[in-house]
This record gives structure tokens, C-alpha cells and sequence, in this order.
């Protein structure tokens, strides 16, 4: 078959825009599971890959709403997958504040739950709040991905432990698991110590999808040795085919093919029935934001108290923080190649929390990402709604059909596993 596009649901209930909310009949509250489930239907309608959750592990009430107010992602996606058939769950959990062993627990529960559809996003959680949640210090970026990289390598080397047939369930000889085909992991590392085996039988995956989003050299590299798809964070095409590129042509020397990653360029998509109505909609957007909560999402991104700068001055010269290193150096470069003021970077990091806002029509939107998927800067997209449900709805009702009808996105899904739905290899 001809390439086709991937599509993933980066799902905050209150929308990626941080006023998302507050857009007429939008949805009020990612506490409510009953909302969520209605997503998840609704991405599964438009044959998305997978729904993905982020997760944050400290509450601030001057944050985006859904950074503060959300449920747990396992906890969540759990339930999801008895209201879904096909698509893939995706959950953010932290290979900074987390044990190998009891994520390589939960995901493989999932997976079996869901019939194959698990897929963890480890990341190293850059806000060092987070820290005073877990009576630690925050290490620093070099740091936390040399723990990720050992982190990772214990988690798949956990879901190895056990073979395919490994559960024999015999009534006549009575062997219900064959200890031959079970095996110790028996790791120790510079950060941890496990033994193993987890105490649940081989995936339906064989392993759960792993997913990462780092942007940075070490993330670069950690994601090329290990990931299955790659979030990226990108604001124009040009910058886009450079790190798509980049990431490609590290795999060979991990021994791996190009098509072994997918890469998924996050987009807020802002869809009207013309360019004119969605532009509109996102003027209501902005239109939504105010001081506090615009100056604590660049604040945050920036990694500096941004509240005493002149939002009509231009941009300070800033070092990149060590936590978001990616958002920051992509919305910076973005604002010195534009000549932006700091207003003008405070109203893009609040729209999409520093992501690519795209606006306009179906047939503009299908244009601009079929543009990016066959001239070598995506292999699809992690679609970010302003707003949930018409802001998703639209994009699933108008622009989805755009893209079937070039041939660039599926019509029904083509396997039972999002493993196979992503054409990647089940691992042996």
C-alpha cells in the first residue's frame, strides 16, 4: 500500500489552548470520565492511531487548568479501553519519579486489558517542582536522561523475561506456567537494581509502543536507540525536515530502519468551514487569555520568571533552561527569525502551550499537512484541539474525510494491535 499518514490524540480535557475552556459549550473539566470517554469514541470514529495523555506531578492552580486538574493517566486509560475497540492508549509516566518494575506492571496490564493497544510515553519530567512531590532533588537535564536510557533498557528487558508460550495451562500434566520459558532479568546499574521476572506474562505486543517527545541531543539519541514514535515540537516546516531528518539518520547506528520510528509533529489545528470562520474562532480564543495565566505557561516554558519584562519590548536574551530545553529553543528561534516581540510570544506559547497552531479551512489544513508528510517532515501528526468536543469534531468531520479522499489516512484500521496499525514489528 501507499504510505499513509499516522494520527495521534493528545488529549487535555480543557483543550491544548490554555482558555480552551472557556470557548462556548467547550468542555469544562478533565475529571469527567464520561467527557474523555466521548473522545476517545470520537477518535476511534476518525481511525486515529492513538489517544495520548501527558501527565504533570505537581499542582499549580495558576497552570493550564488540565495541568492541575486531571485524572490519573493509567487509572484513566484503563477505563477507556472497555469503551474503545481499536485505538491505541497512550500514558506519560516518569522515568525520573517512577520504578521500572511497576511500570513494566502497569503497561503490560494494560496492554492485556486493552487486547494489545498499550503505549507508554517515558519521559524525564522537566518541571522541578515536581521533586518536592517525591522529598528529592530535581537532577539535572544530562542526568535524568542517563537514568531514562537505564530505565528504559529495564522495563523492555522486564517485558522479555517472559516467552510467547511461556503460560502452558495444561490440565491433563497440571503445568500451568513452563519455568523454562520464564526468565530472571538479574540488572544492576548505576541506578538500579532489579531482578525480575515482572509478575505478568508476555504483551499481546510483545512489548507495549514506547513514545517519547525530547528534543535535545540526549533525547535525540535516547529516543533513536528506543522509541517507537517521537512527539515533536516544531513551528515551521523548514525546522521540522531538519530534526525529522536528524532523527532518521541516527537509527542505523542503532541497528535499526528508518520506518522502525514514527515521528509525529504536534498541531493545534483551529478548523472553520472557511479560513475566514476559523480565524475567527481563534481570535475568540486569544481573545480569552489574561495576564496570569498567559505570563505562568512562558514563564514555565522559558524556565525563567518572565513577570517583570516589558511584554511590548523585545525579546530578552534568555540562556535555554534546563527543563523544557526543546520548547524553549524552538519557540526562541521561531521569535529571533520572525523579529517577534515578547507580546507576540506570549500569545503563540498561550494558544498552544509553544506548539504549532495551524488555522484555517479543511482543504487548507489538508494542504499544509499533506505538504509536511510527503516532503520529509512528518510521518504524521499529534493533533492538540483548542478545545473539546466541536474543536476535535471538526477536524474529525472535516478534515479527516479531506485526507481520505487524497489517499493519505486510513478509511477503517488494518490490524488488531497498535503495533500493527502503526506497521511496526512485534518484537521477538
Amino acid at each position: 500500500m501507499p504510505r499513509q499518514m499516522h494520527l495521534g490524540l493528545f488529549i487535555l480535557g480543557t483543550g491544548s489552548h490554555i482558555a480552551g475552556w472557556r470557548y462556548p459549550g467547550a468542555v469544562k473539566s478533565f475529571q469527567d470520565f464520561s467527557a474523555v470517554a466521548d473522545i476517545a469514541r470520537t477518535a476511534e470514529r476518525g481511525k486515529f492511531d492513538l489517544i495520548f495523555m501527558g501527565d504533570n506531578l505537581n499542582a499549580d492552580p495558576a497552570a493550564h487548568p488540565s495541568y492541575t486538574l486531571r485524572l490519573e493517566p493509567l487509572t484513566m486509560l484503563a477505563a477507556v479501553a472497555t469503551a474503545t475497540k481499536h485505538i491505541g492508549l497512550g500514558a506519560t509516566v516518569s522515568t525520573t519519579y517512577s520504578d521500572p518494575f511497576s511500570v513494566a506492571r502497569v503497561f503490560a496490564s494494560l496492554d492485556h486489558i486493552s487486547g494489545g493497544r498499550a503505549a507508554w510515553n517515558a519521559v524525564t519530567t522537566a518541571n522541578p517542582a515536581a521533586a518536592a512531590n517525591f522529598g528529592t532533588v530535581h537532577p539535572d537535564h544530562a542526568r535524568r536522561y542517563e537514568m531514562a536510557g537505564e530505565f528504559i533498557d529495564v522495563v523492555t528487558g522486564l517485558w522479555d523475561c517472559w516467552e510467547d508460550d511461556a503460560v502452558v495451562a495444561d490440565v491433563e500434566s497440571g503445568v500451568y506456567i513452563d519455568p523454562a520459558k520464564v526468565h530472571s532479568l538479574d540488572h544492576e546499574g548505576a541506578f538500579f537494581k532489579v531482578k525480575g521476572p515482572v509478575n505478568i506474562g508476555r504483551a499481546p505486543q510483545g512489548r507495549p509502543i514506547i513514545l517519547q517527545a525530547g528534543g535535545s541531543e540526549p533525547g535525540q539519541q535516547l529516543a533513536a536507540r528506543t522509541a517507537d514514535v517521537v512527539f515533536s515540537v516544531v513551528q515551521e516546516i523548514g525546522e521540522a525536515r531538519k530534526g525529522y531528518a536528524s532523527l532518521k539518520d541516527r537509527l542505523a547506528g542503532f541497528g535499526r530502519a528508518p520506518e522502525d520510528v514514527t515521528v509525529l509533529p504536534g498541531v493545534m489545528p483551529v478548523v472553520g468551514r472557511t479560513d475566514e470562520e476559523a480565524f475567527e474562532t481563534l481570535a475568540v480564543l486569544q481573545g480569552f487569555i489574561d495576564s496570569s495565566n498567559g505570563l505562568a505557561l512562558l514563564s514555565d516554558r522559558l524556565g525563567i520568571d518572565m513577570s517583570g519584562y516589558d511584554l511590548d519590548g523585545p525579546i530578552p536574551d534568555i540562556p535555554l533552561p534546563d527543563t523544557y530545553h526543546s520548547f524553549a529553543s524552538v519557540m526562541l528561534s521561531k521569535a529571533r527569525r520572525e523579529n517577534m516581540k515578547l507580546r507576540d510570544l506570549y500569545n503563540l506559547t498561550a494558544a498552544a502551550r509553544g506548539h504549532w497552531v495551524l488555522c484555517g479551512s479543511p482543504t487548507t489544513i489538508a494542504d499544509t499537512l499533506e505538504e509536511w508528510f510527503t516532503t520529509g517532515a512528518a510521518d504524521g501528526f499529534n493533533v492538540m484541539p483548542p478545545f473539546f468536543h466541536k474543536g476535535f469534531e471538526d477536524f474529525v468531520d472535516l478534515v479527516v474525510p479531506e485526507l481520505q479522499r487524497r489517499g493519505l489516512f486510513r478509511t477503517e484500521y488494518g490490524g488488531k494491535t497498535l503495533r500493527d496499525n502503526l506497521g511496526l514489528a512485534r518484537p521477538a
